[in-house]
C-alpha cells in the first residue's frame, strides 16, 4: 500500500525537499495554502498531513481546527512543521489536534521517520475494538463518539483519546509519563498544566450526566477509570 501524504508549505524550496525526500516511499502532493488543501480534500483523502503554521490566508492553526471539525478529516494525522518552535505555540498546536510538531530546521530522515512513526499509530487506532463500554460511559470508535447513561458528550480529540485510553486499562492506574507519551505522543515542559486541564475538563463533561466519580486521581502517580 502506499501512503497518501499531503504536504501544505508555501515556501517553494522547502516543499521541493519534501517531494524528494518523499519521492520513492510516499504519493506526496503539496500545498502553497489550506485552501488549496481543502479543495482536493473535498474529492479525495490522505493518510497523513504536513501542515506549516505561517501560510498565506488561513494560517496553520485554522487549517487544523478545521480538519479536527470534520467528520470526514477528524482522524487524519497532522504532523505541524514550523519555524515557529517556542513552547507555547507547541502547546497550542497539540492541544488543538496536532499528532506530532518539527522545529524547523529538521532533517529529511527525521521527518520520513516520524510520518511513518504516526502512520503506524494510525494503523493501530484502526484495528483497536469498536466499542469500549464501562460504567455509565461507552465509546464507539467507529463512529468516533461518546455516549455517557445514553447521552452524546462532545469531546475534543485529545480528551477522547485519554477518555479511551483510560477505559482501557479499568481500574489501573496510568501514569502520567505513560498517559503524555500515549495520548500527545510528545514531551514538552507544560505537560502537568496541559493533563490537569484536560482531565478536569472531561470530568466536567462527563460530570453532566453521570454522578458517579469516574475519573480517580492517585496522587503522585497518575489517573484511573473507575469500574464503580
Amino acid at each position: 500500500m502506499e501512503y497518501k501524504v499531503f504536504v501544505v508549505e508555501d515556501d517553494e524550496s522547502i516543499r521541493g525537499l519534501y517531494e524528494i525526500a518523499f519521492e520513492d516511499k510516499f504519493d506526496c502532493k503539496s500545498f502553497v495554502c489550506a485552501e488549496d488543501m481543502f479543495k482536493v480534500l473535498d474529492k479525495e483523502l490522505c493518510d497523513i498531513i504536513i501542515l506549516d503554521l505561517m501560510l498565506p490566508g488561513m494560517d496553520g492553526l485554522k487549517a487544523l481546527s478545521l480538519l479536527k471539525a470534520g467528520a470526514r478529516t477528524k482522524n487524519i494525522p497532522v504532523i505541524i512543521a514550523s519555524a515557529k518552535g517556542d513552547e507555547n505555540i507547541k502547546v497550542r498546536g497539540l492541544d488543538a489536534g496536532a499528532d506530532d510538531y518539527l522545529a524547523k530546521p529538521f532533517g529529511m530522515l527525521e521527518l520520513i521517520a516520524r510520518v511513518k512513526a504516526n502512520l503506524r499509530k494510525t494503523g493501530a487506532k484502526k484495528s483497536d475494538e469498536d466499542i469500549l463500554e464501562c460504567s455509565d460511559v461507552k465509546i464507539n470508535n467507529s463512529e468516533h463518539a461518546v455516549y455517557v447513561n445514553g447521552q452524546v458528550v462532545s469531546l475534543t480529540l485529545k480528551e477522547y483519546n485519554l477518555l479511551a485510553l483510560l477505559m482501557k486499562n479499568v481500574d489501573c492506574v496510568v501514569k502520567r509519563d505513560a498517559i503524555l507519551s500515549e495520548v500527545w505522543d510528545y514531551e514538552y515542559v507544560g505537560e502537568t498544566r496541559t493533563l490537569d486541564m484536560h482531565i478536569k475538563s472531561l470530568r466536567s463533561k462527563l460530570a453532566e450526566f453521570s454522578d458517579k466519580q469516574l475519573i480517580a486521581t492517585v496522587r503522585g502517580v497518575g489517573y484511573k477509570f473507575c469500574k464503580n
